[in-house]
């Protein structure tokens, strides 16, 4: 496994910059925003497509300092029901994925999106119940008479120039959520779908990421992974459970909020993980992901990064000397 960083946290900075601080930390490998919602400050492929000395130029400041890219990151909503908002997502994803072919990158992550419930509608519908009856037909036509047909045509887009995987983040809010929705759609159009495994939006849902590793790693679809954490909060959540819509920043009155690996969970807990990533056979980026309202992008990372660095499995275990 390699360590790696989402470079969002570090907008303020230049690329050079960034990408020779993170060396001097000792990650090995970033993972590029280049659209949608984490933004276009390190990489705009508007621009980048159309200046190959720049491009080559990125190549030579990550060669020098010993750096890859995992992955390229566009997350928005390319199937919003306002044809404006989804044409911006539409146009931001499938120009990254241009970028990626020129920097030799297979990977791209983002999200699934979510339609409304007609074509009609103004605003994204995310439907998270089977009753009043219509929300199933909601969830019947958002599926298949748009997520599946879009999809399918941005597989073959994404094909025709070298993109292998496309990692969806499971994300509440959009279509493709949990390991269940990862799977249907990855059923309907391809083994080119697949997880970025983020376990804080896991664990606000209630889930086990161990378990949801277990699940997708059984079926090939672990594809790219983030290193973030969640804190619940235990008085919070008993009283008003999970599905908390005040705004990040009220961190004493929320009932979760996303932290910097090991202050949501301990060691323990990110030992497993790793291990059973490593049982499932992924051997790829761990991608620290820091949204920490508590701590400073640099005291947030470095942090992360000092606690990685003694959890990630980096050898192969070779034969088992004692039997």
């Amino acid at each position: 496994m390699k360590l790696g960083v989402f470079s969002p946290v570090l907008s303020a900075v230049s690329f050079k910059e960034m990408i020779e601080y993170l060396s001097s930390l000792g990650v090995e490998q970033v993972e590029m925003g280049a659209g949608g919602c984490p933004g276009k400050a390190h990489f705009d492929p508007e621009v980048l497509l159309k200046d190959d000395k720049k491009i080559e130029e990125i190549k030579q400041i990550l060669a020098d300092n010993n750096m890859e890219i995992s992955a390229i990151s566009c997350h928005g909503n390319p199937v919003h029901p306002d044809k404006a908002v989804a044409k911006a997502y539409h146009d931001d994803f499938n120009n990254a994925v241009l970028l990626a072919e020129k920097l030799g990158v297979t990977t791209i992550i983002g999200f699934s999106g979510c339609p409304g419930d007609s074509e009609n509608s103004k605003y994204s519908n995310w439907v998270t119940c089977p009753w009043p009856n219509e929300f199933g037909e909601i969830l019947n036509w958002q599926w298949n008479e748009v997520l599946i047909p879009y999809w399918k045509k941005e597989a073959e887009f994404c094909k025709a120039h070298g993109i292998t995987k496309i990692a969806f983040e499971m994300h509440p809010g959009f279509c493709v959520y949990n390991p269940e929705t990862v799977l249907r759609l990855r059923e309907a159009v391809g083994d080119i779908i697949g997880a970025n495994v983020d376990p804080s939006h896991l664990y606000w849902q209630g889930m086990n990421p161990v378990q949801v590793i277990k699940v997708l790693g059984e079926a090939g679809a672990i594809y790219h992974f983030h290193a973030k954490d969640t804190k619940i909060d235990e008085h919070n959540t008993a009283v008003n459970g999970v599905l908390d819509n005040k705004g990040y920043g009220d961190i004493a009155n929320r009932s979760w909020v996303f932290r910097t690996v090991g202050y949501g969970h301990g060691k323990e807990e990110w030992n497993d993980i790793i291990s059973t990533l490593r049982t499932v056979g992924y051997d790829g980026t761990v991608s620290i992901e820091h949204e920490d309202g508590l701590m400073s992008p640099k005291e947030g990372l470095e942090k992360a990064v000092r606690f990685l660095q003694d959890v990630l499995i980096k050898e192969t275990p070779g034969a088992m000397w004692w039997v």
